[in-house]
């Protein structure tokens, strides 16, 4: 299921699925918005964007609420979350998921968001899409290749190669054909043997993790509870974001490697996507063509009408 391409002068809603937008944070929240109007685009914000009921986020009737008023909204046409958190999942059981399949539109996020894009996924088939969010990604620091590429990808809804911000690494040679499904590494994870993880058969998965929040000893624990879940027996490739505390003594990709020695499947590693970094736009639940050993990922088919 498919969302419409965007049109400079259409509106697009802002939600806080994760933590709530605090004062603090309304500066980088302008900053942000600020970026979409300069693109040509309206700007709303959801009713419990501000909400701090628990007094570490809004309650899940809230939460849901904004979701299912912007899906709801004829004039909202794409949807952005503001942050990420950690209690996006809470929300899950709670959606109107043939309210969102009769409103197809875009969604936007990352981190947190992780849970919410592969869970509308899964229980709709609506491709949602992995990108910066507004606060700590676009509000933060504007990267112009990635406004470049959001154009494209949004306004054009161009398919064929993803886009090369930075050097890619194969980390094990070969080819698949697979659909992208993942995000942050530890948010995914609290989706395994749920009804909202995406079918991780024939897929591409894609992960990336927020070093501050999660040190190296942590990542090789995730890693490891994906292998266990039978992960790496489904998939057929995987795909390795930006880790910032990487170093010469031990790196993200060193820990995933250390515990898939015994797979085949091909292994790319750059920094295009993840916290702190510039982010292309990956469509969850796209078909793309992986081919680790040149370094390239093509998407093969269209993700918006």
């Amino acid at each position: 299921m498919l969302a419409n391409k965007l049109n400079k002068g259409d509106t697009i809603g802002i939600v806080s699925p994760s933590s709530p937008v605090t004062e603090d944070l309304i500066p980088q929240l302008k900053q942000g918005i600020q970026v979409f109007k300069d693109m040509g685009f309206n700007v709303v914000l959801s009713k419990n964007i501000y909400s701090n009921t628990l007094r570490y986020s809004a309650t899940i009737d809230e939460k849901v609420e904004d979701i299912h008023e912007m899906f709801s909204n004829n004039e909202v046409k794409a949807i952005i979350c503001s942050q990420g958190g950690q209690n996006s999942n809470a929300i899950l059981p709670y959606l109107n998921y043939d309210l969102i399949k009769e409103n197809p539109k875009i969604i936007m996020g990352i981190s947190d968001s992780t849970a919410l894009l592969n869970a509308i996924y899964a229980k709709t088939g609506l491709v949602t899409y992995h990108q910066n969010d507004i606060i700590w990604g676009i509000g933060r620091e504007i990267y112009e290749k990635e406004i470049a590429d959001l154009k494209l990808r949004l306004l054009e809804g161009k398919t064929g190669d993803i886009e090369h911000f930075t050097q890619w690494k194969c980390l094990k040679e070969g080819k698949a054909e697979g659909v992208l499904v993942g995000g942050n590494l530890w948010t995914f994870t609290k989706l395994l043997k749920t009804p909202y993880c995406p079918d991780l058969s024939n897929c591409i998965l894609f992960l990336e993790e927020f070093a501050s929040e999660t040190p190296i000893d942590e990542i090789d624990s995730k890693i490891n509870l994906l292998k266990q879940h039978g992960v790496f027996d489904m998939i057929k490739g995987l795909w390795l974001g930006y880790y910032e505390k990487d170093n010469k003594d031990i790196k993200f990709e060193d820990v995933v490697l250390n515990n898939l020695s015994e797979y085949n499947f091909p292994i790319i590693k750059c920094d295009d996507f993840g916290h702190n970094c510039e982010n292309v736009l990956i469509p969850i639940g796209s078909k793309v063509k992986f081919d680790a050993t040149n370094c390239k990922i093509e998407i093969v088919e269209e993700f918006l009408k």
